[in-house]
C-alpha cells in the first residue's frame, strides 16, 4: 500500500489542546506570530467547558496572598512548590480582570463579584458563573480566539507522537521538539505539524478509571506523549477524587459541585439516616478537603454495603437553592430527583490528575522546543492535592507564563527542520475493533478497583502485572494497524495507568491523595515521585 502523507504543514507556534490552557496562550502568542490549535474532536470537547465551580482568587476586602497560599499548601500537603504557589495566586486577580475584559459575565453582588466558599478555603474567594463556570469561559475564550486572524482553528485532529530530532530528514538525537504528528479524523490519514515552538494543553488522565468526571477525551494523551518522547514526569500517584458525583446508572459523569456542600449541603448515610461526617473531621465537617471526604464516603459505602451516599441541600429554602444551583436544579429535575426537597445521590469518582509533565515557572519541560500548561503538567502548584478551583486559575497563569517566555526568546527559536512524513505503507485496516473495547474497559475497572482511593501494595502489584501483560497485546496491534482515534486513546490510556501505578509503588507514605494501607504514615520531608524515561 503506498504511503498518502502529505508534507509537514508548518505555523510559527503549535498549540495542542483548546481548553483554558491552550486558547490563553494561543490568544497571548497571536498578537505578535501564527498559532495553530489542534485539538482532538470539537472544540468544546476538554475539561474546561465541565468547570462548575470557579476559580479561586483574592477579591474579598479580609482576603489575602498568604491566606490563599496557607490554604493550597494545607490541601496539598506540602507537596506543593512555594514559590509555584506563590507566583500563580498573585497573578489571580489580573487573570480575572482578563477574563472580564473578554466578556465572562461573572455573578456579581451590586458592583461586586459574587464570592462563594468552597473546601479548604478560608475566605469566600471563588468568583463564578452561576454553577457553570467553565463553559462561560470556554465560549469567551472561544470567540476571542475565533475572532483572530492569526489563529487557526484544527479541531478533528488526534496527536499521536511529538516530532522530535529523530524524525528530521537529517537525523538528530537532540530531542528538540519541532511539533507533531496528528490523526485527521475525517480523512483517516496522519498530518505533519511543525512549529518552532510547542504549548502542550491537553488535559488530565481521568479515562483511566470506571468512574469518573473528566470528559470521555481525558486518557492521558499529552503526558504520555511527552513521556515517550523523553520528558520527566511527576507526582502521577496523586489522583483527586471528587467526592460528590451523581449516582445515576443512565448519566455517566455529572458533577455535584464542591459549593452545595459550600452553602449548606449535608452528607448523610442513607441506611442510618445519620450526618457522617461528625465521625471523621468534626471540625470541618462537609467542607474538609476533597481526600478527606472522598475517604469518608468511600468508608461509608464499603463498611455499609451501600451503592452510594446521599448530599441534602433540601433544608435551605428552595429559591436560594434555584438561583444558586441552577444547572444542576434543572439537569437532577429530568431524572424525578428534586434538590430542594429531597437529597441527591452521590459516589465518589476520579475527578484531576493532580501530577503530569514537570514544568517550570515559564511553563517549559525539559525538552526543549516543548511548554505545557494546565492540567496535564505538574507544576508545583497542588501538590499532593489540588485545592478547590485553583485548576481554571492555573490554565491562565501558566497558558500567560509559557507564551511569555516564548515572546520573550522568539529570536533562539531556530525554523523546523524537514521533518519526515508518517509512514503508513506497513499498516492495515484494524481486523477486530473489539479488541480497542475489551482492553479499555479492563484498564479503567482494574485502575478503579486496585488504583482508587485507598491503596495496598498487593493491588498495586496485581494492577502492574495486568499493564505489562496489556503492553504486549496493545503494542502489537499499535504496530500493525492503522492508527485510530480510539487505538490512540487506549495506547495513551495503558501508558497513563503505568505512569500512575509505578508512582505508587515508589511513594512508601500516605500523603494527600495517596492513601495506602501498607504505610499509612506521613514522612516528616514531603519528596516529589519524579520517573524518568
Amino acid at each position: 500500500m503506498e504511503s498518502l502523507a502529505s508534507p509537514a504543514r508548518t505555523f510559527d507556534i503549535l498549540v495542542i489542546g483548546s481548553g483554558a490552557a491552550g486558547l490563553t496562550a494561543a490568544l497571548a502568542l497571536a498578537e505578535q506570530h501564527k498559532v495553530a490549535v489542534l485539538a482532538k474532536g470539537t472544540l468544546t470537547g476538554g475539561s474546561t467547558a465541565w468547570a462548575q465551580g470557579g476559580i479561586a482568587a483574592v477579591l474579598d476586602q479580609g482576603d489575602t496572598f498568604e491566606e490563599h497560599e496557607r490554604d493550597t499548601m494545607i490541601a496539598g500537603a506540602g507537596l506543593n512548590r512555594r514559590e509555584t504557589v506563590d507566583f500563580v495566586i498573585e497573578r489571580a486577580p489580573h487573570a480575572i480582570n482578563r477574563l472580564m475584559d473578554l466578556g465572562v459575565p461573572f455573578n456579581m453582588e451590586g458592583n461586586e463579584l459574587h464570592l462563594t466558599r468552597e473546601g479548604g478555603h478560608s475566605h469566600r474567594r471563588i468568583v463564578h458563573v452561576n454553577d457553570a463556570t467553565g463553559w462561560a469561559v470556554q465560549q469567551a475564550l472561544l470567540r476571542a480566539a475565533e475572532a483572530n486572524p492569526n489563529i487557526t482553528l484544527l479541531p478533528g485532529r488526534s496527536c499521536i507522537d511529538f516530532i522530535t530530532g529523530k524524525h528530521e530528514m537529517r537525523y538528530s538525537a537532540s530531542g528538540r521538539v519541532w511539533g507533531a504528528y496528528a490523526l485527521n479524523e475525517v480523512s483517516g490519514h496522519v498530518e505533519a505539524f511543525t512549529a518552532r515552538a510547542t504549548v502542550l494543553a491537553t488535559g488530565g488522565a481521568g479515562r483511566v478509571y470506571q468512574f469518573s468526571t473528566a470528559p470521555r477525551g481525558a486518557t492521558g494523551d499529552g503526558i504520555s506523549m511527552a513521556w515517550r518522547a523523553g520528558a520527566r514526569v511527576s507526582n502521577m500517584e496523586m489522583m483527586q477524587f471528587h467526592p460528590t458525583c451523581l449516582y445515576n446508572l443512565e448519566v455517566k459523569n455529572f458533577l455535584i459541585t464542591e459549593a452545595v456542600r459550600g452553602e449548606g449541603g449535608r452528607l448523610i448515610n442513607p441506611r442510618t439516616g445519620k450526618r457522617f461526617m461528625t465521625f471523621y473531621d468534626p471540625e470541618r465537617l462537609e467542607l474538609a478537603p476533597r481526600d478527606v471526604v472522598a475517604r469518608a464516603i468511600d468508608s461509608e459505602i464499603k463498611r455499609f454495603g451501600l451503592d452510594c451516599v446521599h448530599l441534602d441541600i433540601s433544608h435551605q429554602p428552595p429559591e436560594f437553592v434555584r438561583e444558586h444551583f441552577p444547572t444542576i436544579y434543572e439537569k437532577l429535575l429530568t431524572l424525578g430527583i428534586d434538590m430542594t426537597k429531597e437529597p441527591i445521590p452521590v459516589v465518589p469518582a476520579q475527578h484531576y490528575t493532580c501530577g503530569g509533565v514537570l514544568i517550570d515557572l515559564d511553563g517549559r519541560t525539559d525538552l526543549p522546543g516543548l511548554y505545557a500548561a494546565g492540567e496535564c503538567t505538574e507544576s508545583g502548584l497542588h501538590g499532593a492535592n489540588r485545592l478547590a478551583s485553583n485548576s481554571l486559575l492555573e490554565c491562565f497563569v501558566f497558558g500567560d507564563a509559557a507564551a511569555a517566555h516564548i515572546l520573550a526568546n522568539w529570536d533562539s527559536f531556530d525554523v523546523p527542520p524537514s521533518v519526515r512524513p508518517w509512514d503508513e505503507s506497513r499498516v492495515t485496516e484494524p481486523d477486530e475493533e473489539v479488541v480497542i473495547k475489551q482492553n479499555w474497559t479492563e484498564i479503567r475497572r482494574f485502575m478503579w478497583n486496585y488504583v482508587g482511593i485507598v491503596r495496598t501494595t498487593k493491588r498495586l502489584e496485581r494492577a502492574m502485572h495486568r499493564i505489562q501483560l496489556l503492553n504486549t497485546e496493545i503494542e502489537e496491534y499499535y504496530r500493525h494497524f492503522r492508527v485510530s482515534t480510539d487505538l490512540i486513546e487506549l495506547r495513551n490510556l495503558l501508558q497513563s495507568a503505568e505512569l500512575i501505578v509505578r508512582s505508587a509503588l515508589k511513594r512508601h507514605e500516605s500523603r494527600g491523595l495517596h492513601y495506602t494501607l501498607d504505610y499509612p504514615q506521613t514522612d516528616e520531608v514531603p519528596l516529589d515521585t519524579v520517573l524518568v524515561p
